[in-house]
């Protein structure tokens, strides 16, 4: 997808408005008119579509720092685009992720979620991140809902398959380990009795 380096966008704005507003001061409005719709449009999608693009490029090849700092310069996430509003949560999520704070990527996650993410794969990653940050935490109840809501969710990307098989394995391994701990539990109490009679 062809995207303007944001520093050549804001660029290009302020040449636009600025020169657009002189060309009509010397010359008049019809001279100024390009300049003027060029700039108002470009300053437009930098308010609606912000800097998510470029950000989620950085972090796909593991620039955090210099992803984190293009985000920031998105001037409010409640003006995006409604997709790429969900997208900048999910990033500051994954951002969070990746500096270990996991309460605010739970927060940003959460957000992204409720916004509503355009496909079953970006709903199942969300939904998955946040299983794991409530699995971490021990809200084991918390990561199986988020988990059976995954479930219902049609992925198509094999790595995002491979990593639900390994979550569901480890609610599996835990429920199971539970179950022998109980059992456990109820043979010592048992074992008790009988050696008092």
């Amino acid at each position: 997808m062809f995207t303007i380096n944001i520093y050549l966008k804001f660029a290009l704005i302020a040449l636009c408005l600025i020169g657009g507003t002189a060309l009509a001061f010397a010359f008049g409005f019809w001279y100024a008119f390009p300049f003027l719709i060029a700039g108002i449009g470009l300053l437009v999608s930098y308010i609606l579509l912000g800097t998510v693009q470029s950000a989620a490029m950085m972090v796909q090849t593991m620039q955090m720092d210099e992803a984190e700092k293009r985000l920031a310069l998105t001037i409010k996430p409640d003006w995006l685009y409604k997709t790429n509003q969900a997208f900048y949560y999910l990033l500051k999520g994954s951002m969070a992720m990746h500096n270990k704070d996991t309460d605010a990527a739970e927060k940003y996650l959460t957000r992204a979620q409720e916004i509503e993410l355009p496909t079953d794969n970006e709903k199942a990653m969300v939904g998955l991140q946040l299983a794991n940050i409530h699995a971490s935490k021990g809200k084991w109840n918390n990561a199986k809902m988020h988990f059976s809501k995954i479930k219902k969710l049609k992925v198509t990307e094999p790595q995002l398959k491979d990593q639900i098989k390994q979550f569901e394995k480890a609610i599996t391994n835990r429920g199971q380990m539970k179950h022998q701990h109980s059992m456990r539990g109820r043979g010592g109490r048992g074992g008790g009795r009988m050696k008092r009679m």
